[in-house]
């Protein structure tokens, strides 16, 4: 556990890139011969606008980077943090409850708020309106949205008090876990029920992508499925009864249009309609 933790203590900066561009390969090549849906699209087009926002998302956390690095050696150094305050413990429940509680803040906690501020739903709507999900929708976040999630991580990191290693642990986490739980990949009902026990699996983040409430505003998790049970926020239905999407406007060349979805943010719109 502790070669673990001075890998990600210092963990190149190739590597972190490997991991996304890795990530999104392997899904890529997967869900092509495992489909959940068998969507009729040009793959190649629907990932463009995906993949530009991806590249935004990774250079906005390259940007900033240096503020959690700061924020995580001052915790470390002044032994601030939830993680810090509680008795000492074995390294493994250190970094456990460091990544599970960094999960928290910087994934559900921030969805959370962003489905229910409507000025911040309005940014997030640009991740909501891929009609076609599939991993390459994992970091399709509005500019805007990457500032938001980065502030909420941030935040975390003061909160939770993890130091650097346990940080780029959970974001490296973070990055298979929602190119794995948006890939369009159909596996055993049974496996992903399982696995919902535990973690966020396929089924149960796809669920969220639903086109109606109360669906929509279900299933905030990204690594962890242990918060959208505590809190009240886990939903089940059927998964071939799904249709991705939002039913308020965006037709398919509004979503396929990197102008357009720049401009989401500022236009009007309203919540999807509540099935109950």
């Amino acid at each position: 556990m502790e070669t673990i933790f001075n890998y990600f203590e210092n963990i190149p900066r190739e590597h972190r890139s490997a991991i996304i561009v890795g990530g999104i390969t392997f899904f890529w090549i997967i869900e092509g011969f495992f489909p959940l849906f068998k969507f009729k699209y040009n793959k190649w087009k629907h990932a463009i606008p995906n993949l530009f926002f991806t590249l935004t998302t990774v250079l906005i956390n390259l940007g900033l980077a240096f503020l959690l690095l700061k924020t995580a050696d001052w915790v470390q150094a002044n032994n601030f943090g939830i993680i810090n305050w509680l008795p000492e413990m074995p390294l493994w429940l250190y970094m456990v409850l460091g990544v599970l509680f960094l999960d928290f803040f910087g994934a559900y906690l921030a969805h959370y708020v962003e489905h229910k501020i409507p000025p911040l739903w309005m940014v997030h709507l640009v991740h909501h309106t891929d009609h076609k999900v599939d991993t390459t929708t994992a970091n399709r976040h509005h500019p805007i949205e990457s500032v938001i999630r980065f502030s909420f991580t941030l935040l975390g990191v003061f909160v939770v008090g993890t130091p650097i290693a346990i940080v780029m642990l959970y974001q490296s986490m973070s990055l298979i876990f929602t190119q794995f739980t948006h890939a369009n990949l159909k596996i055993s009902p049974k496996v992903d029920k399982f696995l919902s026990y535990f973690i966020v699996s396929p089924d149960m983040h796809k669920i969220h992508h639903h086109y109606m409430l109360p669906y929509t505003d279900s299933n905030y998790g990204n690594i962890f499925s242990i918060w959208d049970r505590i809190f009240g926020t886990y939903m089940e239905m059927d998964r071939e009864k799904i249709v991705y999407g939002v039913d308020t406007f965006f037709d398919e060349e509004q979503n396929s249009s990197l102008k357009e979805l720049l401009k989401q943010p500022f236009q009007g719109s309203r919540k999807p309609t509540n099935l109950e």
